[in-house]
């Protein structure tokens, strides 16, 4: 099956926090199903950034997205921890989450259990063996 690296906190916040868009500053052709992997680094800042204070969103408050992020260290990393349905590849979009130059429309995620597994860049291929749905 086919995965995608995204740096904690944002592959937490597709799989749990209702994020349908990831950003990119490519398009792809892939549509369907694929497995979000957690890569293994995330800096203090990039969590910071978007937990805010309280580690709550709060650049999305004024969008009325209100989520409240596990601590920096319960963040898993370095490994598969869910799945997502890539709709399309956008130039623009409405979305609150979107933020780039192209991004990933998303939607129906789904938790796994967490199997640890080397990232690469772009899509990659998983065995099927190593995820259970």
């Amino acid at each position: 099956m086919k995965a995608l690296s995204i740096r904690q906190p944002w592959a937490w916040l597709i799989i749990h926090g209702g994020k349908d868009i990831e950003n990119r500053s490519w398009h792809t052709k892939f549509r369907g199903r694929f497995l979000v992997h957690a890569a293994q680094s995330m800096t203090r800042l990039e969590y910071n950034y978007v937990a805010g204070h309280g580690e709550t969103i709060g650049f999305l408050e004024d969008a009325g997205i209100n989520v409240t992020l596990p601590a920096f260290e319960d963040l898993q990393r370095g490994g598969i921890i869910g799945s997502v349905e890539l709709l399309d590849s956008l130039n623009d979009c409405s979305s609150p989450w979107y933020m780039g130059d192209k991004g990933f429309w998303l939607r129906r995620p789904m938790a796994l259990p967490f199997t640890p597994f080397k990232g690469r860049l772009g899509f990659f291929e998983v065995p099927d063996e190593l995820v259970t749905p």
